[in-house]
């Protein structure tokens, strides 16, 4: 099970957009996806139409009460894609947590004990827009990181400390942890400034940059009211295709196939099953009908027989 976390300390760079939508499109690639919406404002358990006010089992009650992750799981309107929602409570999971000792490695212990992590392929952490203890949770359980990233100067700004914190949780409690890739999202490349960064982008991250882009695309901005993903709202907009291609890099990267080994044995015929040959054959071979009477060859001559004789 691959344990991705996206994160950015920046608010409004994408992040919860790019959770959902490359869970989604791993989900429709075959893979089995849980996403945990680690942020208060819970913007990504309204994206995949939950009511966070409605919720009475959240990520709250795995990190304050260790609570199961087995009792959390919810389906979605997406096949092969689940979810562990969040609430306004987890604002107040800081304070609680202050003097607990062991605090950062809660979410990874949880996900250690969760009986189902073998049928999972991913696991998706929606961090939220600081750098806090519900980050480092996510760090510490995560194997990959990807950064969404605005194509704007202030989200230059942030890149350093963020960068420090990945680095310091590899050096002390996730030497496993590696930078994935940055994202860009909300590209507009019709205006200088979004070159311009990507070019700054492109000189610190060197190949971490991905190749994707994410353009803006007002279809990604209506999804999240409508509670679906952009390939349920609007698969033939920029937003699908912006992402399809994004989750097709992206297992690219860490090296997994571009669809699931078991989608993939889905769909296979299956042995005893007609193939488009044999159904060939079938089509051009003579017709015997049910009651036809057998021809019996002439007594005593074989078919070569008959043909000799008739050749001479």
């Amino acid at each position: 099970m691959k344990r991705i976390a996206v994160i950015n300390q920046k608010g409004g760079v994408g992040k919860t957009t790019t959770t959902v939508n490359l869970g989604a499109g791993l989900a429709r690639r075959g893979y089995k996806v849980l996403l945990l919406d680690m942020d208060p404002q819970a913007n990504l358990t309204v994206h995949v139409d939950k009511r966070p006010d409605l919720e009475s089992n959240t990520l709250t009650n795995l990190l304050v009460e260790d609570v199961p992750l087995k009792d959390l799981v919810q389906p979605t309107t997406t096949a092969n894609l689940f979810v562990v929602p969040s609430d306004t409570s987890l604002a107040g999971v800081e304070q609680v947590l202050a003097n607990r000792i062991g605090r950062e490695t809660i979410l990874r212990e949880a996900l250690e004990a969760f009986p189902a992590a073998k049928d999972f392929d991913f696991v998706l952490f929606d961090c939220p827009p600081s750098l806090g203890v519900l980050s480092a949770n996510a760090l510490v359980a995560a194997d990959h990181v990807v950064i969404p990233m605005q194509a704007e100067y202030l989200s230059l700004q942030g890149m350093a400390k963020l960068l420090e914190v990945i680095q310091l949780v590899q050096k002390r409690l996730n030497p496993q942890l590696q930078i994935a890739c940055v994202l860009p999202c909300m590209l507009d490349s019709r205006t200088n400034l979004s070159t311009e960064v990507l070019r700054e982008i492109d000189a610190h991250f060197g190949s971490m940059l991905a190749k994707s882009r994410i353009r803006n695309n007002v279809k990604l901005a209506e999804a999240p009211s409508f509670g679906r993903s952009i390939f349920e709202h609007a698969p033939d907009s920029n937003g699908a295709r912006d992402y399809e291609a994004f989750a097709g890099e992206f297992l690219g990267m860490i090296g997994m196939p571009a669809q699931s080994p078991r989608a993939a044995v889905a769909e296979a015929p299956a042995a005893d099953s007609p193939t488009a040959d044999s159904q060939a054959a079938d089509a051009t071979a003579p017709t015997v009908p049910p009651n036809a009477t057998p021809v019996a060859e002439p007594h005593g001559e074989t078919p070569g027989a008959q043909e000799a004789s008739a050749s001479g």
